[in-house]
Protein backbone atom coordinates (compact mmCIF):
# COMPACT_ATOMS: atom_id res chain seq x y z
CA UNK A 1 0.00 0.00 0.00
CA UNK A 2 2.49 2.31 -1.28
CA UNK A 3 1.67 6.13 -0.91
CA UNK A 4 2.53 8.66 -3.45
CA UNK A 5 2.20 12.34 -2.57
CA UNK A 6 0.45 14.44 -5.19
CA UNK A 7 0.25 17.97 -3.05
CA UNK A 8 1.28 19.45 -0.10
CA UNK A 9 0.75 23.03 0.99
CA UNK A 10 2.43 24.77 4.52
CA UNK A 11 -1.24 25.93 6.04
CA UNK A 12 -1.22 27.28 9.65
CA UNK A 13 2.33 25.77 10.45
CA UNK A 14 0.85 22.71 10.07
CA UNK A 15 0.53 20.90 5.88
CA UNK A 16 -2.60 20.16 4.00
CA UNK A 17 -1.26 17.48 2.17
CA UNK A 18 -2.69 15.18 -0.75
CA UNK A 19 -1.53 11.44 -1.72
CA UNK A 20 -3.02 8.77 -3.60
CA UNK A 21 -2.69 5.02 -3.31
CA UNK A 22 -3.83 1.72 -5.27
CA UNK A 23 -7.04 0.53 -3.27
CA UNK A 24 -7.14 -3.02 -2.98
CA UNK A 25 -11.10 -3.08 -1.48
CA UNK A 26 -11.86 -0.18 -4.76
CA UNK A 27 -9.54 -2.08 -6.91
CA UNK A 28 -8.81 1.63 -8.39
CA UNK A 29 -6.27 4.67 -7.21
CA UNK A 30 -8.04 6.75 -4.82
CA UNK A 31 -6.79 10.07 -3.49
CA UNK A 32 -7.15 11.43 -0.18
CA UNK A 33 -6.85 14.74 1.73
CA UNK A 34 -4.60 15.05 4.72
CA UNK A 35 -4.11 17.87 7.30
CA UNK A 36 -1.02 16.98 9.62
CA UNK A 37 -1.31 19.78 12.47
CA UNK A 38 1.94 21.48 13.65
CA UNK A 39 1.74 18.74 16.45
CA UNK A 40 1.90 15.86 14.60
CA UNK A 41 6.11 16.45 13.94
CA UNK A 42 6.56 15.63 17.73
CA UNK A 43 3.59 13.33 18.72
CA UNK A 44 0.72 11.33 17.92
CA UNK A 45 -2.60 12.59 17.08
CA UNK A 46 -6.17 11.68 17.11
CA UNK A 47 -7.35 11.42 13.64
CA UNK A 48 -10.57 13.17 12.14
CA UNK A 49 -12.39 11.76 9.21
CA UNK A 50 -14.38 13.84 6.92
CA UNK A 51 -16.82 12.01 4.62
CA UNK A 52 -18.10 14.61 1.77
CA UNK A 53 -21.04 14.91 -0.49
CA UNK A 54 -22.49 13.84 -4.31
CA UNK A 55 -20.33 15.10 -7.02
CA UNK A 56 -17.42 15.99 -4.65
CA UNK A 57 -13.84 14.55 -4.66
CA UNK A 58 -11.07 14.78 -1.86
CA UNK A 59 -10.65 18.48 -2.86
CA UNK A 60 -13.94 20.00 -1.86
CA UNK A 61 -13.45 20.15 1.71
CA UNK A 62 -9.71 20.81 2.02
CA UNK A 63 -10.35 23.93 -0.04
CA UNK A 64 -13.91 25.36 0.93
CA UNK A 65 -14.59 24.27 4.63
CA UNK A 66 -11.65 26.47 5.93
CA UNK A 67 -11.27 24.08 8.83
CA UNK A 68 -7.27 23.86 9.16
CA UNK A 69 -7.01 26.88 11.73
CA UNK A 70 -8.87 24.88 14.43
CA UNK A 71 -7.75 21.38 13.26
CA UNK A 72 -4.26 22.86 14.09
CA UNK A 73 -5.20 24.72 17.59
CA UNK A 74 -6.73 21.09 18.59
CA UNK A 75 -3.84 19.33 17.24
CA UNK A 76 -6.18 16.88 15.03
CA UNK A 77 -5.30 15.18 11.99
CA UNK A 78 -7.83 15.19 9.54
CA UNK A 79 -8.58 13.29 6.54
CA UNK A 80 -10.41 13.51 3.59
CA UNK A 81 -11.03 10.94 1.17
CA UNK A 82 -12.78 11.00 -2.36
CA UNK A 83 -16.50 9.95 -2.54
CA UNK A 84 -16.28 7.02 -4.75
CA UNK A 85 -13.93 5.06 -7.00
CA UNK A 86 -12.91 6.66 -10.66
CA UNK A 87 -12.39 5.39 -13.73
CA UNK A 88 -13.52 1.68 -13.23
CA UNK A 89 -14.59 1.66 -16.82
CA UNK A 90 -18.17 0.52 -15.47
CA UNK A 91 -20.83 0.89 -17.59
CA UNK A 92 -23.18 3.86 -16.67
CA UNK A 93 -20.87 4.76 -14.12
CA UNK A 94 -20.99 8.33 -15.25
CA UNK A 95 -24.62 8.37 -16.51
CA UNK A 96 -25.96 10.42 -13.81
CA UNK A 97 -24.68 13.31 -10.77
CA UNK A 98 -26.40 10.77 -8.03
CA UNK A 99 -25.20 7.29 -9.04
CA UNK A 100 -22.34 5.79 -9.78
CA UNK A 101 -18.60 8.18 -9.90
CA UNK A 102 -18.81 10.80 -7.16
CA UNK A 103 -21.59 9.24 -5.50
CA UNK A 104 -20.95 5.94 -3.68
CA UNK A 105 -22.96 6.69 -1.09
CA UNK A 106 -20.34 4.59 1.51
CA UNK A 107 -22.02 1.48 0.97
CA UNK A 108 -20.72 -1.95 -0.20
CA UNK A 109 -22.41 -2.68 -3.41
CA UNK A 110 -23.79 -5.68 -3.89
CA UNK A 111 -25.11 -6.03 -7.46
CA UNK A 112 -23.33 -6.13 -10.76
CA UNK A 113 -21.60 -4.05 -12.20
CA UNK A 114 -20.93 -2.27 -8.64
CA UNK A 115 -20.06 -4.90 -6.39
CA UNK A 116 -16.36 -4.78 -7.53
CA UNK A 117 -15.05 -1.81 -7.09
CA UNK A 118 -17.70 0.12 -5.10
CA UNK A 119 -17.21 -0.84 -1.87
CA UNK A 120 -16.82 2.65 0.25
CA UNK A 121 -17.93 1.28 3.41
CA UNK A 122 -15.35 -1.18 3.84
CA UNK A 123 -12.82 1.13 2.33
CA UNK A 124 -13.62 4.10 5.19
CA UNK A 125 -14.06 1.59 8.13
CA UNK A 126 -11.10 -0.76 7.31
CA UNK A 127 -8.67 0.17 4.14
CA UNK A 128 -8.28 3.95 5.15
CA UNK A 129 -7.97 3.92 8.67
CA UNK A 130 -5.17 0.86 8.38
CA UNK A 131 -3.35 3.19 5.62
CA UNK A 132 -3.35 6.39 7.56
CA UNK A 133 -2.16 4.31 10.54
CA UNK A 134 0.77 2.91 9.18
CA UNK A 135 1.93 5.85 7.34
CA UNK A 136 1.00 8.92 10.11
CA UNK A 137 1.70 9.93 13.65
CA UNK A 138 -1.72 8.57 14.55
CA UNK A 139 -3.13 7.53 18.04
CA UNK A 140 -4.94 4.33 16.44
CA UNK A 141 -7.32 4.26 19.74
CA UNK A 142 -8.77 7.81 18.96
CA UNK A 143 -10.73 8.33 15.58
CA UNK A 144 -14.00 10.70 14.85
CA UNK A 145 -15.86 10.91 11.56
CA UNK A 146 -18.07 13.66 10.25
CA UNK A 147 -19.55 14.81 6.93
CA UNK A 148 -21.95 16.44 4.86
CA UNK A 149 -24.96 15.19 3.24
CA UNK A 150 -24.22 11.64 1.53
CA UNK A 151 -21.33 11.84 3.60
CA UNK A 152 -23.83 13.02 6.78
CA UNK A 153 -25.20 9.42 6.11
CA UNK A 154 -22.11 8.16 5.64
CA UNK A 155 -20.77 9.04 9.17
CA UNK A 156 -23.79 8.57 10.91
CA UNK A 157 -23.75 5.07 9.41
CA UNK A 158 -20.18 4.34 10.46
CA UNK A 159 -20.99 5.65 14.48
CA UNK A 160 -24.21 3.97 14.67
CA UNK A 161 -22.69 0.32 13.11
CA UNK A 162 -19.68 0.55 14.67
CA UNK A 163 -20.37 1.20 18.47
CA UNK A 164 -16.94 2.24 20.44
CA UNK A 165 -14.99 2.83 17.27
CA UNK A 166 -15.35 6.07 17.01
CA UNK A 167 -15.26 8.48 19.95
CA UNK A 168 -17.66 11.17 18.48
CA UNK A 169 -20.08 11.57 15.30
CA UNK A 170 -21.13 14.87 13.93
CA UNK A 171 -22.96 15.79 10.22
CA UNK A 172 -24.23 18.95 8.00
CA UNK A 173 -27.50 18.72 6.54
CA UNK A 174 -27.18 14.33 6.47
CA UNK A 175 -29.10 12.32 4.72
CA UNK A 176 -31.10 10.96 7.10
CA UNK A 177 -33.37 8.65 6.20
CA UNK A 178 -32.32 7.57 2.80
CA UNK A 179 -34.66 4.32 2.12
CA UNK A 180 -37.48 7.27 2.55
CA UNK A 181 -35.94 9.48 -0.42
CA UNK A 182 -35.53 9.74 -3.78
CA UNK A 183 -31.65 9.93 -3.30
CA UNK A 184 -31.32 7.38 -1.20
CA UNK A 185 -33.81 4.79 -3.06
CA UNK A 186 -31.94 5.60 -6.52
CA UNK A 187 -28.31 4.69 -4.94
CA UNK A 188 -29.49 2.14 -2.04
CA UNK A 189 -31.86 0.24 -5.40
CA UNK A 190 -28.58 0.63 -7.42
CA UNK A 191 -25.73 -0.60 -4.89
CA UNK A 192 -27.56 -3.40 -2.99
CA UNK A 193 -30.32 -4.44 -5.53
CA UNK A 194 -34.38 -4.14 -5.05
CA UNK A 195 -34.83 -5.75 -2.24
CA UNK A 196 -35.58 -2.79 0.78
CA UNK A 197 -35.24 -4.67 3.51
CA UNK A 198 -31.45 -4.97 2.43
CA UNK A 199 -31.15 -0.68 2.19
CA UNK A 200 -32.36 -0.90 6.16
CA UNK A 201 -28.42 -1.48 7.19
CA UNK A 202 -27.35 1.75 5.79
CA UNK A 203 -30.46 3.76 6.98
CA UNK A 204 -29.09 6.01 10.23
CA UNK A 205 -32.68 6.04 11.21
CA UNK A 206 -33.55 2.52 11.04
CA UNK A 207 -30.04 1.88 12.62
CA UNK A 208 -30.72 4.17 15.41
CA UNK A 209 -34.00 1.98 16.46
CA UNK A 210 -31.53 -0.75 17.18
CA UNK A 211 -28.43 1.07 18.67
CA UNK A 212 -27.18 -0.15 22.19
CA UNK A 213 -23.95 0.38 21.84
CA UNK A 214 -21.66 2.66 23.66
CA UNK A 215 -22.73 6.41 24.35
CA UNK A 216 -22.69 8.55 21.46
CA UNK A 217 -23.08 12.79 21.36
CA UNK A 218 -24.44 13.07 17.92
CA UNK A 219 -24.17 17.11 16.60
CA UNK A 220 -26.01 17.99 13.01
CA UNK A 221 -26.20 21.12 11.60
CA UNK A 222 -28.83 22.07 9.08
CA UNK A 223 -29.68 25.01 7.08
CA UNK A 224 -32.75 26.35 7.65
CA UNK A 225 -33.07 27.73 3.30
CA UNK A 226 -31.57 24.22 2.49
CA UNK A 227 -33.52 23.33 -1.24
CA UNK A 228 -32.67 19.55 -0.17
CA UNK A 229 -34.43 19.84 2.95
CA UNK A 230 -37.54 21.60 1.60
CA UNK A 231 -37.24 18.74 -1.64
CA UNK A 232 -37.44 16.05 1.09
CA UNK A 233 -34.06 14.56 0.42
CA UNK A 234 -32.46 15.06 3.92
CA UNK A 235 -35.20 13.97 6.69
CA UNK A 236 -33.80 14.67 9.73
CA UNK A 237 -36.89 14.88 11.53
CA UNK A 238 -37.56 11.11 10.97
CA UNK A 239 -34.02 10.86 12.83
CA UNK A 240 -34.63 13.13 15.19
CA UNK A 241 -37.64 11.37 16.13
CA UNK A 242 -35.69 7.96 16.35
CA UNK A 243 -33.17 8.90 18.30
CA UNK A 244 -35.54 10.78 21.58
CA UNK A 245 -37.44 7.28 21.47
CA UNK A 246 -34.01 5.69 22.22
CA UNK A 247 -32.88 8.37 24.61
CA UNK A 248 -29.70 8.42 22.11
CA UNK A 249 -28.56 12.63 22.57
CA UNK A 250 -28.17 14.41 19.64
CA UNK A 251 -27.68 18.48 19.23
CA UNK A 252 -29.79 19.44 15.94
CA UNK A 253 -29.47 22.93 15.33
CA UNK A 254 -31.47 24.56 12.13
CA UNK A 255 -29.34 27.39 11.09
CA UNK A 256 -30.79 30.47 9.67
CA UNK A 257 -28.69 33.89 9.61
CA UNK A 258 -31.89 36.04 10.45
CA UNK A 259 -36.07 36.31 9.85
CA UNK A 260 -35.21 37.29 6.22
CA UNK A 261 -32.61 33.99 5.11
CA UNK A 262 -31.10 30.52 6.13
CA UNK A 263 -28.31 28.71 5.37
CA UNK A 264 -28.01 26.45 2.45
CA UNK A 265 -26.45 22.99 1.20
CA UNK A 266 -23.41 24.65 0.03
CA UNK A 267 -19.62 24.91 1.35
CA UNK A 268 -20.47 28.64 2.82
CA UNK A 269 -22.66 27.30 5.31
CA UNK A 270 -20.37 24.25 6.51
CA UNK A 271 -17.64 27.07 6.78
CA UNK A 272 -19.82 29.46 9.14
CA UNK A 273 -20.02 26.19 11.60
CA UNK A 274 -16.81 23.78 10.80
CA UNK A 275 -15.34 25.09 14.05
CA UNK A 276 -17.69 24.34 16.26
CA UNK A 277 -17.91 20.70 14.69
CA UNK A 278 -13.94 20.39 15.35
CA UNK A 279 -14.38 21.56 18.51
CA UNK A 280 -16.97 19.18 19.55
CA UNK A 281 -14.76 16.39 18.01
CA UNK A 282 -11.64 17.68 19.99
CA UNK A 283 -13.70 17.53 23.43
CA UNK A 284 -13.91 13.43 23.21
CA UNK A 285 -10.54 12.94 21.07
CA UNK A 286 -8.25 14.98 23.46
CA UNK A 287 -10.56 13.94 26.48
Amino acid sequence: MALKQVSSNKCFEGYQKVFEHDSAELKCRMKFGIYLPPKAETGKCPVLYWLSGLTCTEQNFITKAGFQQAAAEHGLIVVAPDTSPRGCNIEGEDESWDFGTGAGFYVDATEDPWKTNYRMYSYIKDELPKLINANFPTDPERMSVFGHSMGGHGALILALKNPGKYKSVSAFAPICNPIQCQWGKKALGGYLGPDASKWEAYDATQLVKSYSGSHLDILIDQGKDDQFLSAGQLLPDNFIAACTERKIPVVFRLQQASASAGYDHSYFFIASFINDHIKHHAKYLNA
